[in-house]
Order: structure tokens, then C-alpha cells, then sequence
């Protein structure tokens, strides 16, 4: 049987080995549980285990989560697709947003940012392989993005998410993960003061600690496998 509370202890030594390997520090390294599909029950076990940051793709599904779990003090990340309509709820809503990859949406979850909330932690999502069927800014895109955002008074550009296309050998998984990485650096040679890369799944996370990840989004080492949704 499936225990996402024991799969989340493990993970934590796994993420802590892992950084070991690399000489990182553990604390460098913060592990989002991808809790898409996943029941609120299944989540607040998980939470019980010490864990505080959950990602979730669809909406509507999330803030009903959202709102069940309020008393928890549970932080909140969007990694799904931004379509212009759901910005509001987003906006107000989320800890974190994953997934800018565009100018207007950038700017309509600055505006609809409530002044009550702090800013809201953003990523620039850059489509760092290259493929046609994925979001996200291109290399050469980003520094304008980047700019852009770091004037909008109520989001915080905290730095740089990707997916790169599958592989299952290791320092392939490697490469892009590393571009990503010295693009990061790029823009805080500009100034920017980015602290964020948010790279790796359960399938490739272990290559992402080894190139600098500071959020690595988990879902099915913790959960199990996906129901359909």
C-alpha cells in the first residue's frame, strides 16, 4: 500500500544525500510535492510530516485544496499553464507562480495582486529544450522578461523554472539543467537579485541538486502513481 507520508521521509534523506554528494548544503535544496489530483487527506499527511510546500496545476481543483487546508499554513505554488482568465485567481490565491512566460500575463497578476498580500514569488519558465509542444520564454527572451518583471512593484522575480524533454541518462539530464543554471547567473551578474531554480521531477531530480536546483517538484515518489484526472 501506498504511504505518502513514509515515501516523504525517505525523500528528505534522499534530497539530503544527494546534496551531500554534491557538497551542498541539505537546507539548499526544498522539496515541492506535486499534489495535482491528489486528495486533500493525502496532502495533509504528507504536511503532517513537516512538509509546507505543495504544486498544483488545475485551478479550480486547487483552490478548493486551498480552502479546506486554509488553517494549515501550507505554502502554495501554481505550476501549471496560466490562461489570462484565471490571473485573478491566481494572483490571490498563491504563495508562488512557477510558470511566466509571458508579458501581459505578468502584468495582469501584478495588477490583480491584492495589496494585502505580499508580492507574489514568480519564475520565469524558459522552454530550455527547445520543443515546439512546451511553454516557455527562450534564452534569448528571458533577460527582457526578466527586466519587465523585476520593475512590477507587487510580484518578486525569484528566478528560473524549466522542463526539459525526458532522457533517462544521467548527465544528459545534466546538460540543461546546467544551461539553466548559468542563465540564472547571467542575470545576477546584471544585478537581478535571483535566488531560485526550480528544476527537477522524480525522474530527473537527482540531476538537478547536482546542477544548483533549490526547489526540486515531486509528485509521484510521494503520492504514487496518478489517477487520471
Amino acid at each position: 500500500m501506498n504511504d505518502p507520508a513514509k515515501n516523504v521521509t525517505t525523500i528528505y534523506e534522499q534530497i539530503a544525500a544527494e546534496a551531500q554528494r554534491f557538497n551542498r548544503a541539505t537546507k539548499s535544496v526544498t522539496l515541492l510535492a506535486v499534489s495535482k489530483t491528489r486528495t486533500p487527506e493525502a496532502i495533509l499527511a504528507v504536511a503532517e510530516q513537516g512538509q509546507q510546500d505543495f504544486g498544483e496545476n488545475y485551478l479550480q481543483e486547487a483552490l478548493e485544496k486551498i480552502k479546506i487546508l486554509k488553517e494549515h499554513q501550507l505554502v502554495w505554488h501554481f505550476i501549471g499553464t496560466i490562461q489570462s482568465n484565471k490571473t485573478a485567481d491566481i494572483a490571490q490565491n498563491f504563495d508562488w507562480v512557477h510558470t511566466v512566460e509571458r508579458e501581459k500575463i505578468a502584468r495582469r497578476l501584478n495588477e490583480q495582486r491584492p495589496e494585502t498580500l505580499a508580492p507574489l514569488n514568480v519564475c520565469i519558465e524558459v522552454n530550455i529544450s527547445g520543443e515546439t509542444t512546451k511553454s516557455g520564454v527562450t534564452l534569448e527572451e528571458l533577460p527582457g522578461l526578466a527586466k519587465l518583471i523585476t520593475a512590477m512593484p507587487k510580484l518578486h522575480l525569484r528566478g528560473l523554472m524549466a522542463l526539459p524533454a525526458p532522457t533517462n541518462d544521467f548527465e544528459a539530464q545534466r546538460k540543461p539543467f546546467r544551461q539553466l543554471a548559468e542563465a540564472l547567473k547571467q542575470l545576477q551578474g546584471d544585478g537581478m537579485e535571483l535566488d531560485t531554480l526550480s528544476i527537477g521531477t522524480t525522474a530527473d531530480y537527482k540531476a538537478a541538486i547536482a546542477e544548483g536546483a533549490s526547489i526540486v517538484r515531486l509528485g509521484t515518489a510521494i503520492f504514487g502513481e496518478r489517477l487520471p484526472k
